[in-house]
Order: structure tokens, then sequence, then C-alpha cells
């Protein structure tokens, strides 16, 4: 953990096309305070999302936590899944392996219309590395992006040459070219759930989060980073009630 300066302008920028967006306005900002059922928050994007592809709804990122449970993403391998009955498991549409989700840690789904925005898949999953990444400075914390794998990474000199662990993972689904599902930072999870799989299918390096790196931060603090850093990449926000 070093200092690493904040961004005040994003390389990966990601902003609405000028006069493209039929629905007025900034993308809302939605606040679930419990724990939020992994079906239920599956249903409820996939009419959000296609309600923005209409031109229904405005874009919008809902930042949640879930109960202790798996998913499977669409390139899960069977032998990842190290211990099938330890949490329910949810094979789901969006692109990657197996990952954990559970309380301490703060999912962010982002449903935003690359149609109007960009088509290109690659920027997209680079600007969403670009949020954590910012997301993280503001902690002191650097992390970082790399080309032969999704995620966001922090180096572990501490314990060896080499080590690095992930604090973020990254999964997304389009369609209609309007994204959702989204990220995952952790901040205070419960480590040890994450050994009933092989996370992401990574087996070299392993998971942190940050109060395992030794900043006991709370949610919403991390909220307020990631707004901040979101709008400087994505645009403005304005804060839409959650159910």
């Amino acid at each position: 953990m070093v200092n690493a300066p904040r961004l005040t302008v994003s390389p990966h920028a990601f902003p609405k096309s000028p006069g493209s967006d039929p629905v007025a306005g900034p993308v809302a900002w939605r606040v679930s305070d419990g724990p939020v059922d992994y079906a239920a928050a599956v249903a409820w994007m996939e009419v959000r999302a296609e309600a923005i592809a209409r031109g229904a709804a405005p874009e919008c990122v809902w930042l949640l936590e879930h109960p202790p449970l798996y998913t499977a993403g669409t390139s899960a391998r069977p032998e990842d899944l190290v211990a099938p009955g330890r949490f329910p498991v949810h094979a789901t549409g969006r692109g990657g392996q197996y990952t954990y989700h559970g309380p301490g840690q703060r999912v962010a789904y982002v449903m935003l219309d690359l149609g109007r925005r960009s088509r290109d898949l690659r920027a997209y999953v680079a600007s969403l590395e670009a949020w954590l990444i910012e997301t993280l400075a503001a902690f002191n914390v650097r992390a970082e992006r790399r080309e032969d794998r999704v995620g966001v990474w922090v180096r572990r000199p501490e314990k060896g040459d080499g080590v690095e662990d992930k604090i973020a993972a990254i999964g997304i689904r389009v369609r209609r070219w309007v994204s959702f599902h989204g990220v995952s930072l952790n901040v205070e999870p419960d480590l040890s759930h994450f050994a009933g799989i092989v996370p992401c299918g990574v087996r070299e390096h392993g998971v942190t989060s940050l109060v395992d790196l030794g900043l006991p931060v709370s949610l919403p603090e991390v909220d307020m980073q990631l707004r901040a850093a979101f709008e400087g990449i994505f645009g403005a926000t304005t804060m839409e009630a959650a159910d």
C-alpha cells in the first residue's frame, strides 16, 4: 500500500454523446441499506436495462450488498467450485467465472446505454477498472489493472516477490447495448468465504480488502468516493430512492 495521487481527469472517460440521450438528466444513483436477494436484484436489473434501451428510464448505478453466495459466469469451470455446498450458487449471464458476494462487499450494478456512449466493450471495461482504481486512490491504495486478467489488483510485497491480491472484480453483460451487472469492491468481507471457489479462475493470486490492507473504512465512506470517481469518468449523477 503506497500513496497514490488522485487523477483530476480520467484517461478512460466514458461520457454520453452530446444530445444522444432521449431521457434527459444524469445517471440515477441508488443505494440499498440492507442485503438484497441476488435473484431479485438480477430481475430488477433486467427490467431497468430494458427500460433504458427503450428510452423510458435514465441510466442507473445501484449500490448494494448480497447475503453470502457464489455466482457462476458464462466461463465458469466446474472444478473451480471447491465447496459447492457452502453457499447458494447462482448461474448468471454475466461474463467471467466464479465470484463471491457477501456482507462487507460493495456491489455496484451499472446500467449504462453503451449505444449512446460507445459500443467499445474493451473501453467500457477499462473505464470500470479506472473507476475502481480512482476510488481506491482516495484511500491511498495504489490499485492496478492487468492486461491478462480482468479486475483490480494490489501488489503485496510483504507477502513475497510478485505477490498480488485482487481487491475488486468486474463482470458485465450487455443486452441491446445496455450494460448490467458490474463491479464488486472488497471493503470488509469475510475473506475466508472466497476459499469455496477459485475466484475468477485465477489460482496464482489471492484476494484482499480495504480492511485487510489496514484501512477500516465504512461502506458510506466508500460510496462517497465511488460516486465522485464515477462522475469524473461517466458524468453527473442524481440520487434515486431504492425500493
